[in-house]
């Protein structure tokens, strides 16, 4: 089975991230870059899939030079190929400018490797702007059938087994190949590369593609702003739970709240 992952460098999401007062642009200056969460659960769930049924994984994404340290973490983990869109802008594309270039990506490189891919697989959504647009827009572009927030992926005779998670519970669904998956967080982790993965990984190219005219964005970023701070609690004292209750009563009715 042959598998593409669409990987997108992001600020470390375990770093608490605040604005800079003088430019009002988030204050990145020594937070380090990496590959963004739900892409590396879906990186890891194309390994899983390579154990089993065989076949190879190739990583693509957007962006600058510094990227390519991501890609090399991806290649030491599972993928066989990696490419670079190069693209010294790629922060002011909108979801739409991005699912273009991946778009003309994909045909590039299905044409260099001399294959079709089978599946495509994109985390759900970013951790730096959330848009959960982007594996959407790259699925209505190459005319492929497309399932959101999947946990599992199971190919049988040409079909795509697919455990979906909703806001309810669980759902199967199937999906005819190629298609495009978006994957939540699956019940267990991505791999961690080792020391002689890491190597190997040095070793391996990574190649670069031109973006298309397509690329463009048709969105501006007018401003970018902090969310308001939490409002401090009420704290409710009482010799009772029916006293509590009656207070808490009191101060939603005062609220407004009913």
């Amino acid at each position: 089975m042959e598998m593409l992952v669409c990987i997108k460098q992001v600020p470390d999401d375990s770093v608490e991230i605040s604005l800079d007062p003088g430019t009002k642009e988030p204050a990145l200056i020594g937070v380090t870059p990496v590959v963004n969460a739900f892409d590396t659960y879906a990186l890891e769930m194309a390994a899983r899939l390579k154990e089993t049924y065989g076949g190879e994984i190739t990583v693509v994404s957007v962006g600058n030079d510094e990227v390519k340290n991501s890609l090399k973490n991806c290649l030491a983990v599972g993928a066989d190929h990696a490419y670079l869109v190069k693209h010294e802008k790629s922060e002011s594309l909108d979801p739409c400018g991005i699912a273009n270039i991946l778009k003309n990506a994909v045909h590039n490189i299905e044409e260099e490797l001399e294959t079709k891919f089978d599946l495509i697989l994109c985390g759900k959504e970013s951790t730096d702007y959330a848009s959960s647009q982007v594996g959407l827009l790259l699925a209505s572009k190459l005319r492929l059938p497309v399932a959101t927030n999947i946990i599992k992926v199971e190919p049988t005779d040409g079909i795509m087994k697919i455990k979906q998670e909703t806001e309810e519970g669980y759902r199967s669904i199937e999906a005819i190949t190629p298609c495009v998956v978006t994957v939540q967080k699956p019940d267990y982790d991505p791999r961690y590369p080792t020391i002689k993965s890491k190597m190997a990984a040095r070793k391996k190219e990574i190649k670069e593609l031109s973006p298309s005219e397509e690329g463009n964005s048709v969105l501006e970023v007018i401003r970018v702003f902090e969310p308001a701070k939490r409002a401090a609690g009420i704290k409710l004292k009482a010799d009772s739970e029916q006293e509590v209750v009656a207070q808490a009563m009191s101060v939603m009715t005062a609220a407004k709240v009913f």
